[in-house]
């Protein structure tokens, strides 16, 4: 790792629906070079093999997002992170707005030779933990073994983050985020509430959005205007995944043959597309290079199983005329499984 932790504050952020409490430091913690290092491979670890890119946004104007006013303080002036931090801190408690919104530490540090695009820039980090793991600490005293309980924060399981990179300042500079709690009102205070950022348009963020856009369309949507049965479904969702796995560069109207192919379907995607690109303000190109790590990331949520009634669940990975439905005399329905070879 490269980067180098030059200093780092810590406050503790509570739940203000919750009249839970906000507590500022005093000062910037004190940390040796191995605990430095240790930070700064757990931090920059999170985003070496795949991360979501934005830059700050605002409805008016830049000058009016918080967050990208304290980053750019600490940029022009770097004694002033401790003073940014307090304020980062209070920025992020007052968007607290939800019950299930957890408490936690954060952490704002200044890192220098940090990698970006070949080149090395600072960098501000600005890290959430919100969960404490069990631990076990051993100590050994005149030939015996005495065992502590302790509770701590897994490094390599930290909730929420984002690196601010001294590029680009004039179009909100360059920013790597993920938040592992990214669902529901959870996610939306972390990233568009708290940190106000819009989704650059580079190769991940086009496969995960079309991706993610393909899956509401089959599961949600198409058979709202088609007659498609659930196998039917799987298979669809089988072939998106398995056309970005097997292309570098996407097509759209190629996508929309070998998928879909149907040509009142693909009309029905199309319409969906445009609504779902206006409700979620978001821009996709109808080509681009494939992201294998989105992929990966989208691919785990496509789901690809049959579940019947509390009894069975069938895996689809397929072929889906290998499957059959059908109703007995008597009502009972049923699926009927062909296979070439027992594993």
């Amino acid at each position: 790792m490269d980067a180098n932790l030059n200093e780092l504050a810590l406050h503790f952020v509570g739940n203000k629906t919750l009249d839970h409490l906000l507590h500022l430091s005093e000062d910037l913690l004190s940390i040796d070079d191995e605990l430095a290092d240790l930070i700064t491979n757990a931090f920059f670890e999170r985003f070496s093999t795949s991360y979501e890119e934005y830059s700050f946004t605002h409805a008016s104007s830049l000058d009016f997002n918080e967050v990208y006013n304290f980053a750019k303080a600490i940029f022009e002036n770097n004694n002033e992170l401790h003073n940014s931090s307090k304020k980062i801190a209070q920025e992020l408690f007052q968007q607290t707005n939800h019950p299930n919104i957890k408490d936690g530490e954060l952490y704002v540090g200044l890192f220098s030779n940090a990698e970006y695009d070949g080149a090395y820039v600072d960098a501000v980090g600005i890290f959430k933990t919100e969960l404490k793991n069990d631990f076990l600490e051993v100590h050994s005293e005149n030939g015996n073994f005495n065992v502590f309980h302790k509770q701590g924060v897994d490094l390599k399981k930290i909730e929420k983050g984002c690196i601010i990179y001294n590029t680009i300042p004039e179009q909100g500079y360059a920013v790597r985020v993920f938040d592992n709690q990214n669902r529901g009102a959870d996610a939306q205070y972390w990233i568009q509430d708290f940190l106000g950022l819009k989704p650059n348009a580079n190769e991940y963020q086009q496969t995960n959005e079309f991706l993610g856009m393909t899956k509401e369309f089959i599961s949600k949507q198409i058979d709202n205007e088609f007659e498609v049965s659930k196998t039917d479904k799987i298979d669809l969702l089988n072939k998106s995944v398995e056309y970005f796995k097997s292309n570098d560069e996407f097509s759209k109207e190629e996508f929309e043959q070998e998928v879909f192919g149907d040509e009142e379907v693909i009309e029905s995607f199309r319409g969906f597309d445009d609504s779902y690109r206006e409700t979620h303000d978001i821009k996709l190109d109808d080509s681009f290079e494939i992201s294998n790590q989105a992929v990966k990331k989208q691919a785990r949520m496509f789901k690809k199983i049959l579940k019947l009634d509390k009894n069975f669940h069938i895996y689809i990975h397929g072929d889906p005329n290998k499957i059959e439905k059908g109703v007995e005399a008597d009502g009972r329905k049923y699926y009927k499984v062909y296979f070439d070879e027992e594993k």
